[in-house]
């Protein structure tokens, strides 16, 4: 099947709905969510560029693109179970890089296995572009959880998203994250003044944690 394979596979992330299982105003995919990611990951960059950092824009793109893909093969396991325990997290990616190395070997042509290696790949890591990677991620989550609570929906799933990657955030060192914090959140927060549920209290109980 060759490449086509990798081009028509996709098409199931379009599929693959974020948050399986629990009421929602808004329905997400995974193809969004990617999409999103890059977008956010993009203003980051900018963001860490302003203040003299050096980002290497071509790992970026490759990493925040093509973060996911692996959850054609296994789907998206909702946040607290897949971080119930270091263990389980380990586990599961294993198993979702197994089948994308999987997919590699029988599909990709021999020529452009290590591009799509490196491609896919988990791209979380210790750079800048890795940490770039992981706040974009993870505010994806704060602003599908904040849209749900604004609108006053009241599954704890929502704001135990919302809180759990506020303090995922506010962990990364980089330029970006203090910038999100200072400028972006209070607007979110003022914003979110108007909704049934407290979340300014939620912030700031996340924010002190």
């Amino acid at each position: 099947m060759g490449i086509h394979a990798y081009f028509q596979s996709l098409t199931d992330l379009e599929r693959i709905t974020r948050c399986p299982g629990k009421f929602k105003f808004q329905e997400h995919s995974v193809s969004a969510h990617s999409w999103k990611v890059v977008q956010y990951a993009k203003t980051l960059a900018d963001i860490e560029e302003s203040h003299g950092a050096a980002v290497d824009w071509k790992k970026l793109y490759e990493i925040t693109s093509s973060h996911d893909y692996g959850e054609i093969f296994i789907g998206d396991i909702k946040t607290p179970v897949k971080h119930y325990s270091l263990e389980l997290r380990a586990m599961l990616q294993r198993v979702e890089e197994g089948m994308v190395d999987h997919f590699i070997d029988e599909q990709i042509p021999e020529e452009f296995k290590p591009i799509f290696r490196r491609q896919l790949r988990e791209g979380k890591d210790d750079s800048t572009e890795g940490k770039i990677l992981e706040v974009a991620d993870k505010l994806d989550q704060v602003y599908e959880a904040y849209a749900e609570l604004i609108r006053g929906n009241t599954e704890k799933e929502f704001v135990v998203m919302y809180r759990s990657a506020l303090i995922k955030i506010k962990s990364i060192q980089l330029h970006c994250v203090d910038y999100f914090l200072q400028h972006i959140l209070p607007d979110m927060v003022s914003e979110g003044s108007r909704s049934p549920i407290d979340i300014a209290t939620i912030t700031n109980e996340a924010l002190k944690s």
